[in-house]
């Protein structure tokens, strides 16, 4: 494994070109718990950008009428002062054919957000599927948000229009996440101690609820092929379910401290997560190993002091599309670019009081929230892939690690093939 070495000063690492920034409103009477950002996602087809604005708000735009603003008006823009806001009521089905802003009002406190859209020779997992009040086309594009006071609501994207509103959970919604494949199978993590599977083609009905978490479960991602989840919380749980049997797989044990975000690679192969000990791991996560160890503290913080409060909490990890690049978020006010198979930042980028980054969809900007309600943008290292980082990403979108290392070819080649530690 490796750690920062004491010989990179961060100073002298190359900074991150800002894109733009998204300011939230403000009022003098505005109070500043409330107004947190702590979720922000990007449509899987890249239409649309959202974020919380804190105050129950979430904001939807177009993402490429939104880099168009930052191309023609600089860098920064308040959030508001191009908006439209559109009655929940309103289904125009004209909507679809020009994004739109929209301002949504969720009624509470937004903690997550996850985008989701329809593949529509998916079927549902439901067995009784003669009836529903939903049916949903290829075109779909939904947004669910996980709030306060544990609801969910599902919205659609075009309309604004409220669809569903899924109550089961008694505690915060702290992540939600769908399945890549296209089902509207949907994930949501919450402080009740359990993570809850929904089926949205069959109405929004439960389908699962998946326990085994102790304490407050903080994140979820699917992997590429939706057959993993992976679900982190507190007291340094990693865990990782078989999503067609509903069952744990296994622990991934390594953080000192909370665990508080996770993504897998676009193959499939690695999964990143964030903890409080102020390190991201990436793991294989077929055989459970540290592949990589990026420090945020150097030199590295003693298991008592990592597992206590410090000033490098680790809060949010993303995924790079090119499967080469991870951004990290932490408390020491700096967004970190890292290459897999490097142990120091490649880029770093400051920012106050970060809570929560992603990547969008094609890769190449980074956004990033923070505690007030804004968002800021960054460009994203931009190099090209060794050959041996494409073979590896073609072999594993198909193939675990197990089997990658039983193929008869010499073990040269297996190497070449396989994320080493």
């Amino acid at each position: 494994m490796a750690s920062f070495p004491p010989r990179v000063n961060e100073k002298l690492i190359a900074r991150s070109r800002t894109v733009g920034e998204l300011l939230a409103p403000t009022s003098p009477f505005d109070k500043k718990c409330g107004r947190e950002n702590w979720t922000v996602a990007f449509a899987p087809d890249g239409s649309y950008f959202a974020w919380s604005q804190g105050h129950r708000i979430v904001k939807l735009v177009p993402w490429s009428q939104c880099l168009n603003n930052f191309l023609l008006h600089g860098t920064k823009n308040v959030a508001n002062s191009i908006s439209t806001r559109l009655p929940r009521q309103n289904s125009d089905s004209g909507q679809k054919n020009k994004p739109c802003e929209h301002i949504i009002d969720c009624g509470d406190i937004v903690w997550s957000l996850a985008f989701g859209s329809s593949v529509p020779e998916k079927q549902s997992r439901c067995v009784n599927i003669e009836w529903h009040r939903f049916k949903f086309g290829q075109d779909q594009l939904l947004l669910a948000t996980g709030l306060n006071n544990g609801r969910i609501k599902i919205w659609d994207v075009y309309t604004g229009k409220l669809l569903l509103n899924l109550m089961d959970h008694t505690e915060v919604v702290r992540d939600l996440t769908f399945a890549p494949d296209g089902s509207l199978i949907l994930v949501s993590a919450s402080r009740d101690k359990t993570l809850r599977v929904w089926d949205l083609k069959d109405d929004g009905n439960m389908m699962k609820v998946l326990r085994g978490h102790q304490n407050w479960v903080y994140g979820c991602a699917f992997s590429p092929d939706s057959s993993i989840l992976c679900s982190v919380g507190a007291s340094k749980a990693v865990f990782l379910w078989d999503m067609d049997k509903y069952s744990m797989i296994r622990k991934l044990e390594g953080h000192h401290n909370d665990v508080v975000a996770c993504e897998f690679s676009p193959d499939g192969a690695l999964l990143a997560t964030a903890s409080y000990d102020t390190r991201v791991y990436v793991w294989d996560p077929y055989i459970g190993v540290i592949l990589m160890d990026f420090g945020h503290l150097f030199p590295p913080p003693t298991p008592i002091f990592a597992g206590g409060a410090n000033d490098r909490w680790v809060r949010s990890v993303s995924f790079s599309h090119d499967g080469l690049h991870i951004a990290s978020l932490a408390d020491d006010k700096m967004v970190r670019f890292w290459r897999i198979d490097e142990e120091y930042p490649v880029q770093v980028a400051p920012l106050n009081n970060g809570l929560c980054c992603t990547f969008s969809t094609d890769g190449s900007v980074l956004a990033a929230g923070t505690q007030d309600g804004s968002v800021y943008f960054w460009a994203t290292p931009r190099q090209v892939s060794s050959l041996q980082h494409l073979c590896r990403m073609a072999i594993r979108r198909v193939m675990p690690t197990s089997q990658v290392k039983n193929l008869p070819i010499p073990s040269k080649v297996v190497e070449f093939l396989c994320y080493q530690i």
